[in-house]
């Protein structure tokens, strides 16, 4: 014999199955939820490959890495074209791309000119694993000299900073400065990865995941906790990739809408109502909520 439930005599809401339909938080957010992967930009020159990889790279396809410092002095160098100011480089600029020429003094050893294939007999610079005569390590563009000044390569050539800027860098869409370190590619635009920001935390997003809200993005946390909904049942936030139901007036994960007395799936399901939660046929009466 079991005991007996108390009964509400009072009449529950009823509600039909079309009252709770169930979605997809990447299909139909209930705070415009868009999702957008941010990746990353490939130089002018790498932009007929198709694939994008999560996160910042370089924007050449080869990592550059920094030469050791100068030593020594040019004699004969080449002359330096027309008189152009150097570029500055972003405040922020991550991993530069900007290499410079590793001097080495007579008497060391003869290696061959990368250039010109002959013997070098004399000081010599090396850069790019690489050995040049100085008076031949010019701008593949302009032709000034590279031997004491910073350069980038591109496609196994060398251009000094304001060719390759001019030819090559791509723009930052937030300080419209030229990008000469890690890039962002994200929303059609290329970004300095310090400048392409949540709109709340400031923090640089980087390859992370980030989603839109007035025309701003924001990384994930902030996101859900500005803009997010939290299900009705679970108070845990609806997230991309859950499936959800509105129901009552409120937001549901699809698991979190059961009856509130016997936890029996509602789902798809005509289902009563009583001080807002919702219930099984079974117990529509029941006082006790």
């Amino acid at each position: 014999v079991f005991p007996r439930e108390d009964v509400d005599r009072t009449t529950p809401a009823v509600h039909t199955s079309l009252a709770a339909k169930t979605f997809s938080k990447s299909a139909a957010a209930p705070k415009n939820g868009n999702v957008v992967p941010a990746s990353t930009y490939k130089s002018p020159a790498a932009q007929s490959k198709s694939s994008f990889q999560p996160g910042p790279q370089p924007a050449s396809g080869v990592p550059k890495v920094a030469a050791g410092p100068s030593f020594g002095k040019v004699v004969n160098a080449a002359p330096k074209g027309r008189d152009r100011p150097t570029p500055q480089p972003h405040p922020e600029d991550l991993n530069s791309l900007v290499q410079r020429a590793e001097h080495i003094p007579a008497g060391t050893r003869t290696p061959m000119c990368c250039k010109c294939n002959k013997v070098i007999r004399g000081p010599f610079l090396v850069a790019m694993g690489m050995s040049w005569h100085p008076e031949e390590f010019n701008c593949d563009h302009c032709h000034s000299s590279l031997a004491e000044r910073g350069f980038v390569e591109e496609k196994n050539q060398v251009y000094c900073v304001c060719c390759y800027e001019q030819f090559f860098a791509p723009t930052c869409a937030s300080c419209h400065q030229k990008i000469l370190g890690e890039i962002m590619n994200a929303l059609k635009q290329t970004w300095h990865v310090s400048c392409f920001v949540c709109a709340a935390c400031h923090q640089p997003i980087r390859g992370s995941m980030f989603h839109m809200e007035d025309g701003q993005p924001y990384c994930e946390r902030d996101y859900y906790n500005l803009f997010g909904t939290n299900c009705h049942g679970c108070d845990f936030p609806i997230e991309a990739g859950d499936k959800f139901l509105e129901a009552l007036g409120f937001t549901w994960h699809d698991t979190c809408f059961v009856c509130a007395v016997c936890s029996t799936s509602l789902e798809g399901q005509a289902f009563f109502s009583k001080k807002d939660k919702p219930l099984c046929k079974k117990h529509a009466h029941t006082v006790n909520l």
